[in-house]
């Protein structure tokens, strides 16, 4: 089926369950590997996350026989998918939140099989909503909307909600890859320029972090899709059950999806990600670290991409200096009145 990307099946075992010969060890996995993947894809997902999502492999005498084994995240902690608080910044509220508990909001969401999707915001989003009523809306529904873009730190910080790095993006997406192997948490992926790099990203994805479990992926056409294509697409995700589907068409296109597939998806969570499939595919450079740091990302993409990002830079930047400045003296003005 066009879209899939090797549903090979993938699991990472616990250290130490293995004999130390990395001849049986290899053996071992091969004549082990298929069983537990069929085992543990078949318990429910109310189950997997947080109890029994991994099963123990005890081999004696070359005889594999299963029992349960709990996660190798302890993380147990994670009772439920509260959302966090949230603060308007330009009129779009931004989740008081860092990796860790997104990541817990997440896995907890996926655990109690709820549905939701969450937004990762920059800049332009935020800006671009202003005057897109349809991805307005899908901001407004969302069950978290992230700050991915430095200056929106930075506003929040302005507000009194001072946080201590904001949640980039590409780097949600690479701590979730590295818990997801050990989890076992079911990972679908959805977007990319074309299907040669959907298929890079996940062979990336895989190398990077074994025993992730990639369990399908769709590069859509550049156009919005047919009725035929849209059914076809959700045949398809619901077919391969992961627990989280990221989506990486960009800004407006993803967050519209997002609203508009939530109602006919059975995964629990749905996370939009933008660039951050380009990134790990390693088709487009990051910034510097340092760039980062001083939210200077956009002018290190804008010189990779002139022609492509100029106007949303000079459009969009502007304008959230402007109306960020208007909210900021208001609210200071508040403060001051004591209200």
């Amino acid at each position: 089926m066009q879209g899939n990307v090797g549903q090979l099946p993938l699991c990472r075992f616990a250290p130490g369950i293995f004999p130390e010969s990395k001849k049986w060890r290899n053996k071992l996995r091969q004549r082990s590997l298929l069983w537990v993947d069929v085992v543990f894809s078949a318990l429910p997902r109310t189950s997997r996350p947080r109890r029994l999502i991994f099963m123990r492999i005890k081999l004696e005498s070359g005889v594999t026989s299963m029992q349960p084994y709990e996660s190798l995240v302890a993380r147990d902690t994670v009772t439920d998918a509260r959302v966090p608080d949230a603060v308007s910044v330009v009129g779009i509220p931004l989740g008081l939140i860092d990796y860790e508990s997104t990541l817990d909001w997440i896995d907890a969401t996926a655990a109690q099989d709820g549905r939701g999707y969450v937004c990762v915001c920059n800049v332009h989003a935020v800006m671009a909503a202003a005057e897109d009523p349809e991805l307005r809306s899908a901001l407004l529904a969302s069950s978290l909307n992230v700050p991915d873009g430095q200056p929106l730190v930075w506003a929040l910080a302005a507000l009194g909600h001072p946080l201590g790095d904001r949640v980039y993006g590409p780097e949600l997406m690479a701590r979730s890859c590295a818990r997801s192997a050990e989890t076992g948490q079911r990972l679908y992926l959805y977007g990319g320029r074309n299907q040669g790099a959907l298929v890079q990203l996940a062979l990336n994805l895989r190398q990077r972090y074994p025993g992730v479990k990639i369990v399908g992926g769709h590069s859509p056409p550049h156009r919005p899709l047919s009725d035929s294509e849209r059914e076809s697409v959700i045949t398809e995700i619901n077919g391969s059950r992961p627990d989280v589907v990221w989506v990486g068409i960009g800004v407006p296109k993803q967050e519209k999806w997002m609203a508009e597939m939530r109602p006919h998806l059975d995964a629990p969570v749905l996370v939009g990600v933008g660039a951050a499939f380009d990134f790990h595919a390693g088709l487009v450079p990051q910034a510097p670290g340092w760039m980062q740091e001083l939210g200077l990302e956009w002018a290190f993409r804008l010189a990779q991409e002139p022609r492509r990002l100029w106007r949303r830079y000079t459009r969009y930047n502007p304008r959230f200096v402007r109306d960020f400045g208007r909210q900021l003296i208001a609210h200071r003005r508040r403060r001051a009145l004591g209200r």
